[in-house]
């Protein structure tokens, strides 16, 4: 598979010039992303393992001004070396990588831990938590490389998610809050920045495996979350580092 070179977007932005990775581009907080880092500027690389999906969002990106780049990659079943081939070609093509935005997930609904099928508890933990590890141990020598790059994890509420029922999704989240503090000490004197971003309830395939639509009139559009994406991965994001963000206070309606 190769990468090809586009022109840089002209649009100016907080992400003007820069190159983000965008993890679970054609999910419904990963697609809202992708558009919100076109529109501050960013040229992104969209990660996904459903191609129609992502050339559907790419054809979307590019009306709208961008220069993305499809990468089809499955987590699931993508390897070390997979990912550091990944950033080799990241590399070959633009020279440069500034940010990575975690948003891929997998959680196949709420089950008593008793009874929860072994493979699936493993792949709930590997997708969630084990690949992204690996996907961001790949790209941090070329994150070193840049004046400042942002590595962003979405991480759902822990009051929610380690309930019960929740089964190895909720478990990889509270190793996903682990996985950002042991990072950010061990990068907070590097150009890397770590945070995670904590977003409200959000209308997505996710959380309909476990909230019926009658009950769930608090969720919101991703769209409103697109802009705390942004936040993380642009140089504001520094206010944050280290942190898990909860933003909902401040989306707008």
């Amino acid at each position: 598979m190769s990468v090809a070179l586009p022109e840089a977007p002209v649009a100016a932005g907080p992400l003007a010039g820069r190159v983000v990775l965008v993890v679970g581009a054609h999910g419904g907080l990963g697609e809202a992303a992708a558009l919100a880092c076109v529109q501050a500027g960013a040229t992104p690389v969209l990660l996904g393992r459903k191609v129609p999906r992502l050339n559907r969002l790419h054809d979307r990106l590019q009306a709208a001004g961008g220069a993305p780049v499809l990468y089809p990659l499955d987590l699931e079943g993508a390897s070390p070396d997979d990912y550091a081939d990944l950033a080799a070609r990241i590399e070959a093509a633009f020279g440069r990588l500034d940010g990575v935005l975690h948003v891929a997930a997998h959680f196949s609904g709420l089950t008593p831990l008793e009874h929860t099928d072994p493979a699936a508890f493993a792949r709930a933990l590997h997708v969630n938590l084990t690949a992204r590890w690996w996907l961001t141990q790949a790209c941090l020598p070329l994150l070193r490389r840049a004046d400042d790059s942002a590595v962003v994890f979405a991480i759902d509420d822990r009051a929610r998610s380690s309930g019960a029922y929740w089964g190895g999704y909720g478990v990889a989240q509270a190793g996903l809050e682990a996985l950002v503090r042991m990072l950010h000490a061990e990068l907070s004197r590097s150009p890397v920045r770590v945070s995670g971003l904590q977003p409200p309830p959000m209308r997505t395939s996710l959380r309909a495996r476990a909230h019926v639509e009658e009950d769930d009139r608090i969720a919101r559009d991703p769209g409103d979350v697109a802009a705390a994406c942004i936040t993380l991965l642009a140089p504001e994001g520094a206010a944050h580092r280290g942190q898990i963000w909860s933003p909902s206070s401040g989306l707008s309606a």
